[in-house]
């Protein structure tokens, strides 16, 4: 694997377990939104391995073609840092394009252990694919991301990666607002 490949896996793996670690620590409120009209910790657990499997699927659909991909743009690569800059500001809320939200929305996920499972299995997917890219295909648009354009497997991997952190944020939110902090000892 690519050296700068395996660092963003290794950030993105650091990163899924505090947040499956952030989740499970809801215990049985995991599954509980905080309010009607918003996500449970356990919907954002499913909403993130969501977007990372459809991602794997598209990316393996591309390479098997074997085609040279397009190179990415200018405007593209500053479209993608914009992305991850909002993506990184704190307390920024973003409406999930439709088609992704609408299987977290219905309700219907998984509970958290079968979820862990998967995602687990899924990243060992993506760790395959990422000893596998092709070496050529690097600097090429391998994805298209719906507001950044097509991108390739580098911005690919911090776009999984900043996803993840936005939403790390959207759980410690829902864990204050489930588990609200008591009131302090004073005088121990």
């Amino acid at each position: 694997m690519n050296h700068r490949l395996h660092l963003k896996l290794e950030q993105l793996e650091r990163a899924t377990a505090h947040l499956l670690a952030s989740a499970e620590a809801l215990g049985t409120d995991n599954a509980k939104a905080p309010a009607p009209g918003q996500w449970s910790a356990t919907q954002v657990v499913h909403h993130l391995f969501f977007i990372e499997s459809n991602i794997i699927q598209y990316v393996q659909k591309k390479l098997q073609s074997e085609e040279l991909l397009p190179k990415v743009g200018l405007l593209t690569r500053l479209r993608a840092r914009f992305v991850r800059l909002l993506l990184r500001l704190p307390g920024l809320k973003y409406k999930a394009p439709r088609g992704v939200a609408t299987l977290t929305d219905s309700g219907e996920v998984p509970p958290l252990p079968e979820l862990r499972a998967t995602w687990e299995a899924l990243r060992r997917q993506l760790e395959r694919l990422l000893n596998e890219f092709p070496g050529r295909q690097l600097n090429r648009a391998i994805f298209p991301h719906p507001r950044s354009g097509r991108i390739t497997i580098y911005q690919v991997m911090e776009f999984l990666l900043d996803h993840l952190l936005h939403h790390q944020q959207q759980l410690n939110r829902i864990t204050k607002a489930l588990r609200p902090a008591g009131p302090e000892l004073v005088g121990s």
